[in-house]
């Protein structure tokens, strides 16, 4: 088990009415530059500094989409595109695990109701990891529900967070095998620190592992009923927010932190450009057209995957509002839009840098962590063009998916 210990949230007045999105997207901003001089630590600490983590909880981000009856702002899906864009700015470590986080309180909201009660009840401002790595599990039906074995891999935030949603395949004898997420509490499974990386060093997404542990019915979902429309806890969060298709947006979830990312990458290239002197020739950079000429590309780049990421989230919580459901096509189509948006970022991260020249080498250089953490987000599968472009293909050309929780 970890020796690391979990950060308590700060005190907060249960009767205070929970931020607005403007005030969220207002607070998110204030903490920029605070997270981007703790940066460093986060590389060097491999998770999250504490001081981070209560600085969320403070500005209410984590709970920036948690139900308003429990205490959420219920803030619009976008909010975890906008507001993971503006904290990576700052650090993009910081902004993964605030949106991952964040999303969980989402999820929740779609679980049993005893599930929500059970944790919810107990600390509303509760943290609860992931690892959505179906195949990881080793997962037995018994009375009153599962007996779960594994280990699990990139659990981003779990060393502050009291509770884990692992995923697993549930194989009946004749019947389709079934993809379910379980609710875990930290007491029920080891963290092994296997965290060692080049990028997105401060999220800490280390590994978990546990045997034969008990998780009761109510403390699961199956992705069937998270494909879009009511599910198991819309009786008591009927609000479109929490019918929209999980896993066909899931890219989203993180997209906005390499956007965030390479916008922050781009604008300081843009400042420094506009005043600097080549170092042999003792041009002005800014005079050059082929510095004009990048900035414009890159600028394009970034504008489109934001309109794609933000659009695409818009359109999703349209189709809900409506009472509507995408079919499948459309809902593969999200996943590849946002991969191909979010390597629009790399792109644009790659340019900066390679334009820097051999400033970006420097440790001292914001542009090389940049440059780093821009390819640790292009790293997540979900952001793979090969896996999202091929399993559109896929349907489109009139086969059977190979994603089943889409």
């Amino acid at each position: 088990m970890s020796s690391i210990a979990v950060t308590k949230p700060l005190p907060r007045n249960a009767a205070a009415e929970p931020p607005s999105y403007a005030e969220l997207l207002g607070r998110a901003a204030e903490l920029v530059p605070v997270l981007e001089a703790r940066a460093s630590s986060a590389e060097e600490m491999r998770r999250l500094p504490p001081d981070n983590e209560a600085d969320l909880h403070a500005a209410g981000l984590y709970r920036m989409l948690q139900p308003k009856h429990r205490g959420g702002s219920e803030a619009p899906y976008r909010s975890l595109v906008e507001i993971g864009a503006i904290l990576a700015r700052g650090c993009a470590s910081t902004a993964w695990n605030l949106t991952n986080l964040a999303s969980h309180h989402w999820m929740l909201a779609m679980f049993p109701e005893d599930a929500q009660n059970r944790i919810w009840d107990e600390n509303p401002d509760a943290l609860i990891a992931s690892s959505f790595v179906f195949p990881a599990a080793k997962v037995k039906r018994v009375p009153g529900g599962y007996s779960l074995s594994g280990r699990w891999p990139f659990s981003s935030g779990v060393d502050p967070s009291d509770w884990n949603m692992l995923a697993g395949i549930v194989r009946d004898e004749g019947a389709a095998p079934d993809h379910r997420v379980f609710l875990v509490h930290r007491s029920d499974y080891e963290i092994l620190d296997t965290w060692h990386t080049v990028a997105l060093k401060g999220t800490g997404s280390k590994d978990v592992v546990l045997e034969d542990v008990f998780v009761p019915e109510a403390m699961s979902v199956s992705a069937a009923d998270l494909k879009g429309g009511p599910t198991p806890g819309a009786s008591v969060n009927p609000s479109p927010l929490y019918q929209l298709p999980v896993f066909a947006l899931f890219p989203a979830i993180l997209s906005g932190v390499g956007l965030g990312n390479a916008e922050a990458a781009y604008d300081d290239y843009v400042a420094r450009s506009s005043s600097r002197s080549a170092s042999y020739s003792g041009a002005k950079l800014a005079e050059l057209q082929s510095t004009q000429i990048r900035i414009g590309e890159v600028g394009a780049k970034l504008a489109a995957s934001r309109r794609i990421m933000i659009g695409l989230c818009e359109e999703s919580t349209r189709v809900a509002e409506a009472g509507g459901r995408e079919d499948l096509l459309t809902k593969l189509a999200y996943r590849r839009d946002l991969a191909y948006a979010t390597g629009l970022c790399t792109q644009a991260v790659d340019a900066v840098t390679s334009a820097s020249g051999a400033a970006a080498l420097y440790l001292s250089s914001p542009v090389q962590r940049r440059f780093r953490d821009a390819h640790g987000v292009a790293a997540h599968i979900a952001f793979s063009m090969d896996a999202s472009a091929s399993a559109y293909g896929r349907v489109a050309l009139g086969l059977d998916t190979d994603n089943p929780t889409v």
